[in-house]
């Protein structure tokens, strides 16, 4: 009776209040997932977007020399239906009983001969344009562009020179940029808040500026033509690797610093025993940064080595070879996807070490 006076039950306002008290958490956890899934899908969308120019080249590198009208994208030749001792192309026609895949053994302006394969000893007429018809296509990758593209480009050399170029520059360069790092983090010497800043400026300055008197230099003292420009400049120290390293070494404490002086350690073995066990993940990155630039290096290679085929690396290889065979685009592509390989696999085995010493070296500190 309270009920039906308008007066509800302690119960019923109870049970009325406790509906609309879990719909903010719902509409809570509904917000979460749309943004999560707003934030996946466009993900998704951007890695697809920056990952389409590699897909093509991919496809690309195992297509065939011969590229027809209407051809896939994927690797693909025309299918074929052997007849008479002759390769006809295979075309989805449309008859009465529906489609159908037949070979076209005579082509004409408005009526052509087909045969079936299930049955060639009976020939079709079929009344129509047969270019508007849809050619079969099989997938059928060409991986002997790649064993070609090798021969052809004398790939091995190239391959030998760059890495023998990258690894000796990347050891030039992190070993200088070490010490240069420890010395500007862990002394006092005059000035070298000064000396720093004049360090760190040098890395807005273009190599296209320095070339030119370089280029002098270098030829004066015979080394164009050699490898010794492109290799004795980096155990000078370059500045965006020492600016890396620094700013790692400056992170941890100098308390080790000074148990090691007690002890009676010198400052070159404080260096090697307390502060580069610590520091492998930002000289992992800095040689990773220093191997990729050195790979993919172009300007300096082809200014001192011009003329000198031999001690070419990949870079200018590939210049060379893509400016000779432009009619050749499957052999130009797969041989760039040689030369992705190996820094590619690199980074995907030290891409935890790299990440961790970018994100230590750049951004905590």
């Amino acid at each position: 009776m309270a009920t039906q006076s308008g007066i509800a039950s302690p119960h019923t306002v109870g049970a009325v209040r406790s509906v609309p008290s879990s719909l903010p958490v719902l509409s809570k956890q509904l917000r979460g997932l749309l943004l999560t899934g707003t934030l996946g899908l466009f993900a998704t969308l951007l890695v697809t977007v920056y990952l389409m120019p590699l897909g093509y080249a991919a496809a690309l590198s195992v297509r065939g020399a011969d590229v027809s009208a209407g051809q896939p994208l994927w690797p693909s030749d025309p299918a074929q239906f052997a007849y008479n001792g002759e390769s006809y192309d295979l075309y989805d026609v449309p008859l009465a009983g529906g489609m159908r895949r037949l070979a076209l053994t005579k082509p004409g302006r408005e009526a052509s001969t087909f045969v079936d394969p299930a049955n060639p000893s009976q020939p079709i007429e079929w009344q129509g344009r047969w270019r508007t018809l849809d050619r079969v296509w099989n997938f059928s990758p060409h991986w002997s562009n790649f064993p070609e593209a090798w021969q052809i480009t004398n790939f091995g050399r190239l391959f030998f020179n760059t890495v023998a170029i990258a690894v000796i520059g990347t050891i030039g360069a992190v070993s200088s940029a070490v010490v240069v790092a420890y010395g500007f983090s862990r002394f006092r010497i005059p000035g070298k808040t000064i000396l720093f800043t004049i360090l760190v400026c040098t890395i807005i300055l273009p190599q296209q500026v320095t070339i030119v008197p370089t280029y002098a230099m270098f030829a004066s003292i015979g080394w164009v033509g050699t490898w010794l420009p492109l290799l004795v400049p980096h155990f000078f120290g370059n500045a965006y690797n020492v600016f890396l390293l620094r700013q790692f070494f400056m992170s941890i404490p100098r308390d080790l610093d000074e148990a090691a002086m007690i002890d009676g350690a010198s400052p070159f073995r404080t260096l090697i025993s307390v502060i580069l066990p610590q520091a492998w993940a930002a000289i992992i990155a800095v040689c990773l940064f220093h191997f990729f630039f050195a790979w993919n290096d172009f300007l300096a290679p082809l200014v001192y080595l011009v003329g000198h085929e031999e001690l070419w690396p990949i870079s200018v290889g590939m210049s060379f070879f893509t400016g000779q065979y432009k009619q050749l685009p499957q052999l130009i592509q797969a041989t760039a996807l040689m030369a992705m390989a190996l820094p590619i696999l690199m980074f995907m085995l030290a891409q935890k070490v790299f990440v961790q010493g970018v994100v230590v070296t750049g951004v905590e500190k």
